[in-house]
């Protein structure tokens, strides 16, 4: 099944397909552009040499075509069903789901005119061109990990008897990401505070560590959210303080699954003081190719 903005229809061109509550049987027959989007490179030929330079390969964004078929119980049902379509396929974002056994989404803009004609009074097919600027099929469950400021426990215990050992341990709240998908996810963090020059890193298997290092304290109660795919910094949801952030060794990710194996990513929250109550939220979606 296929949902776009809440309307849904069941692939297959003999198949039932799925009847909405006024009684209209809605038909995808076609999905074009689920299977892969385009890529895009430059091959530049070598001087006074064979073959050419190639530039790094990067994905292009996804065009969708869904046709099928409608049949209402009658010529006005009909009518109201291709009207909800075209308000479905909207000039903003909407919500394309397609119900596999894993079940993905993407984010979609209509990008072509939608086609519609009446075979009968009470049957019509379509056709509906969107585009999804982001070319990654996203799971439909949203991932989530929160952690604590690290904290230190043992230690010395008064009171104390001679010869001294000194022992404590370091409790890190840190959360572990993972995307067993085929295409590097990119996580929105939320920091918390109060929290006196936070740092996050992401620590990956290979020893690469990358780290988002903010320059400013957090209040009390300040939210600071940083969006590693827009590369925005947000504070309280409205003001910018991208300029304050400094990116060490690239902006984390989440890496696709090698040979079917998730890379596990740990990040990790730090500042300068210690505070029980400031937070750092990762949120992410699994993605695919």
């Amino acid at each position: 099944m296929r949902t776009l903005d809440g309307l849904a229809a069941t692939l297959g061109a003999t198949a039932l397909g799925v009847v909405d509550d006024s009684g209209v049987e809605w038909r995808l027959q076609t999905l074009d552009g689920w299977d892969s989007p385009d890529s895009r490179s430059e091959f530049t030929d070598r001087e006074a040499d064979h073959g050419s330079w190639a530039s790094p390969v990067y994905l292009s964004s996804r065009p969708i075509t869904l046709g099928g078929t409608i049949v209402a119980p009658s010529q006005p049902l009909l009518e109201a069903a291709m009207e909800q379509l075209r308000a479905a396929a909207g000039l903003t974002d909407t919500l394309l789901t397609v119900w596999e056994t894993t079940p993905k989404q993407a984010i979609v803009r209509r990008s072509g005119k939608p086609l519609m004609q009446y075979v009968t009074d009470t049957r019509g097919t379509y056709s509906l061109m969107v585009t999804a600027a982001d070319p990654r099929r996203y799971s439909t469950t949203l991932s989530t990990g929160t952690a604590g400021l690290p904290s230190a426990t043992g230690g010395l215990t008064f009171p104390v008897t001679f010869p001294v050992t000194f022992s404590a341990t370091t409790v890190s709240g840190a959360i572990t990401a993972v995307n067993p998908g085929t295409l590097e996810t990119r996580p929105v963090l939320t920091l918390t505070g109060p929290a006196v020059a936070p740092v996050v890193s992401a620590l990956y298997p290979d020893g690469t560590v990358r780290q988002l290092l903010y320059s400013l304290d957090l209040a009390a109660g300040d939210v600071l959210v940083i969006d590693t795919d827009a590369r925005t910094v947000l504070l309280n949801g409205s003001v910018s303080r991208r300029r304050f952030l400094t990116v060490s060794g690239g902006w984390p990710t989440i890496p696709a699954a090698v040979n079917g194996v998730p890379t596990v990513v740990t990040y990790q929250f730090q500042a300068s003081a210690y505070n029980a109550t400031a937070t750092l939220t990762a949120t992410w979606r699994s993605a695919w190719m």
